[in-house]
């Protein structure tokens, strides 16, 4: 599924529906916890492979298991994503997706929120 994160970059990527997984995830290349100006945490990362730096304040930290079956630290971040020019808040965790086909995965947890139905005859149907 075509989508564009316009926080991160104005170019749609190429998104993978998962009903298996609870929450998304979005590829970074470079992450890193901080301590901002005034003390507080802050994120900095590279979102989607790129080399633009972003910074943000507002993050929370969960475990998950992953697909390989082990509990790993994750940080969550809310931004948008746009699909098919409509605009819906997601919850994306941060995982290091460079060795996977897609950068972005969708999870269930969007798809139901925003009534989503999933054809799996299909591939790529809104391309």
């Amino acid at each position: 599924m075509p989508a564009v994160f316009s926080e991160f970059s104005e170019q749609s990527v190429l998104a993978k529906i998962d009903t298996g997984a609870y929450t998304g995830a979005l590829h970074y290349s470079k992450l890193e916890e901080k301590q901002g100006k005034d003390g507080s945490r802050v994120l900095e990362f590279a979102p989607l492979g790129g080399t633009k730096t972003i910074i943000i304040d507002e993050f929370a930290i969960r475990y998950v298991k992953s697909s390989n079956g082990k509990r790993e630290k994750r940080y969550f971040i809310d931004t948008i994503v746009v699909i098919e020019g409509k605009t819906y808040p997601i919850i994306l965790s941060l995982a290091n997706r460079g060795d996977m086909k897609f950068p972005v995965l969708i999870g269930r947890r969007f798809l139901r929120q925003n009534n989503f139905v999933v054809d799996v005859n299909q591939k790529h149907p809104l391309s």
